[in-house]
């Protein structure tokens, strides 16, 4: 079982983040680490012990890993996920986070609409055809009444059949600031799973940004 978002809204921590100079040179530690939005098996432990990348490779990863919000055994989390390779097979964990991963809601369950405004810096299809990864920017900030947490859905307007028969889904991003501060800007990534009860062509996303309601469309075929 997949643990994916089954609620309205999902709640999305967002940190301020920082950069060092600094780096290894050579075959150091770092040197050959890769990043990927991964698929990642949990055990009955609630330790990540596998993982699946967007394009299909998959690895065991030894040794195998925690997290604080790893908090249900036996599931797949969606995951951004730093490693080396050991082998073809097998990986070693650097660092580990969580991606939020949306479901479309259909319009009408959603009692809350929040439309507060988000920056995009980038979007793209998941090679397997399951995901549309969003990188999100988002405004925050640290005050003493907040703790830096907004919350984030998806809507699904319509699913709208074209004249030549093609299928676009249309849905929209949602998005609660709920008060947090806008002092910086953080880079968040999120995961939209796509319908797999409905054969769909395009999709088009509608966000709320600084600069009014922008579209971007997607080709799935």
């Amino acid at each position: 079982m997949k643990k994916f978002i089954y609620a309205a809204f999902l709640w999305l921590p967002v940190l301020i983040g920082c950069t060092t100079d600094s780096y290894d040179k050579g075959e150091g530690k770092y040197s050959l680490m890769q990043a990927e939005l991964v698929d990642l098996t949990v055990n009955g432990q609630k330790e990540g012990i596998a993982f699946v990348t967007d394009d299909g490779a998959r690895f065991t990863l030894t040794p195998s890993v925690v997290a604080s919000w790893i908090q249900t055994a036996d599931t797949v989390y969606r995951a951004l996920l730093y490693f080396n390779k050991i082998s073809e097979t097998t990986a070693e964990s650097m660092s580990l986070g969580a991606v939020p991963t949306l479901r479309a809601v259909r319009h009408w369950q959603l009692k809350e609409q929040p439309e507060d405004p988000v920056g995009m810096e980038s979007a793209w299809l998941s090679k397997n055809g399951k995901y549309l990864n969003l990188a999100l920017l988002l405004k925050t900030g640290q005050a003493d009444d907040n703790d830096g947490t907004q919350k984030i859905a998806l809507s699904q307007d319509t699913i709208r059949l074209n004249d030549d028969q093609t299928r676009t889904a249309c849905f929209r991003l949602l998005h609660d600031q709920c008060g947090v501060p806008e002092y910086y800007t953080s880079r968040r990534y999120v995961s939209i799973l796509l319908p797999d009860t409905v054969q769909l062509d395009t999709i088009r996303l509608t966000l709320p940004t600084y600069e009014g309601k922008k579209e971007r469309v997607f080709s799935l075929r």
